[in-house]
């Protein structure tokens, strides 16, 4: 069995997940347009179609692939990446400006889905130009990005939640302020970097993390099994409750990823010298971390 290029499997890795991800996108924004923007449900119909194509690509190529021809592709992915980013903020400006009066689709998960489109091809462009984070920045970059999806992610079950479900729109409320708060610890960790960048305090911050992603992937794991089995009252769709809950275990994905480099972090600056007054120390721009930023 041949062992896949690091670069190219992680590309594919990206790629496969969140062309997926956009394809939904456009098939949730199509959903909240009212009838008569035909215009807008064309694009966002093409954007599906763009994305299912890639999404198809994508898993087509074997495993020992040329990076060249992977790099090539990147390069295809971050422009459509690029384009559905520009479709979102135009969709955005236009709710912005009461031209869309009616409409279903939040301001706000316009801007979550431009985030992520914004999000998709940077993490190309970084791949194709080898110019991934060291892993202390990337821990923190990658859980900023992350906390503030998952806290949106709250928000929405709580408004598309019939409101005569009480229980379970005061437990997605209660999730929305929990992950404000992460974000807000985690912006304050961002903000003292590169101070910020030691084990012990990394190594916390992942695991105060993890704990309240498993939870709110556990919560959201259970309103979709819920809303396919028509057992909740809401106006939300099956495939964004399931879209919701593969952004949190990819999240979780990424924490564990975090913690296994951490641990080799930690083992490594074990290794050679004992005493207490090296251990904590930065461990930015440790040697062959640098492509293992999630």
């Amino acid at each position: 069995m041949p062992v896949p290029d690091a670069f190219v499997a992680r590309s594919l890795d990206e790629i496969r997940f969140w062309s997926r991800i956009m394809k939904e996108h456009s098939l949730f924004l199509k959903l909240g347009f009212r009838c008569e923007d035909t215009q807008l449900i064309q694009e966002a119909n093409y954007f599906y179609g763009v994305f299912e194509q890639i999404e198809q690509q994508a898993h087509a190529y074997p495993v020992n692939v040329d990076p060249q021809t992977i790099r090539a592709f990147n390069v295809q992915v971050q422009s459509a990446a690029s384009h559905i980013w520009a479709f979102k903020r135009k969709v955005l400006g236009l709710i912005l400006h009461c031209q869309l009066p009616g409409g279903n689709n939040f301001p706000l998960l316009v801007d979550h889905t431009s985030r992520e489109a914004n999000y998709f091809r940077n993490r190309l462009a970084e791949l194709n130009e080898g110019r991934l984070d060291p892993l202390p920045d990337a821990i923190i970059n990658e859980n900023v990005f992350f906390l503030r999806i998952m806290a949106d992610h709250a928000k929405f079950i709580s408004h598309l939640l019939d409101p005569s479900e009480r229980q379970l729109v005061d437990q997605a409320r209660g999730f929305s302020y929990d992950f404000d708060q992460l974000l807000f610890q985690a912006r304050d960790l961002e903000s003292m970097r590169p101070q910020s960048h030691t084990v012990p305090l990394l190594d916390q911050f992942l695991d105060q993390n993890r704990v309240s992603v498993q939870s709110l992937r556990d919560f959201k794991r259970t309103a979709r099994d819920l809303i396919e089995a028509c057992r909740i009252k809401s106006i939300i769709h099956p495939l964004l409750a399931d879209h919701t809950f593969r952004e949190a275990e990819r999240f979780l994905e990424i924490i564990d990823a975090f913690e296994g480099h951490l641990s080799l972090v930690q083992g490594a600056s074990k290794e050679p010298r004992e005493d207490e007054e090296q251990e904590g120390q930065g461990i930015q721009g440790v040697p062959g971390l640098q492509d293992h930023h999630h």
